[in-house]
């Protein structure tokens, strides 16, 4: 395989080392790993699986509870 592109969202600071980042190493799969230690392995997960849980992020269904 390739090696990966990884990306990070553009709401995270330039310089920012606590996000997670993601690649797309297939059209189905997308590649997930934590920006504090990139040589971790990553886990790898479906694309309808990454879209259902970034809008449950997003529409804040997994927001810690107070």
């Amino acid at each position: 395989m390739a090696e990966l592109k990884w990306v990070r969202s553009t709401y995270s600071e330039a310089s920012a080392n606590n996000c997670v980042e993601v690649a797309l190493p297939t059209p189905h799969l997308v590649a997930v790993r934590d920006s504090k230690d990139p040589g971790l392995p990553h886990a790898t997960v479906t694309r309808s699986a990454w879209a259902a849980f970034a809008l449950a992020v997003g529409g804040g269904s997994l927001a810690p509870s107070a």
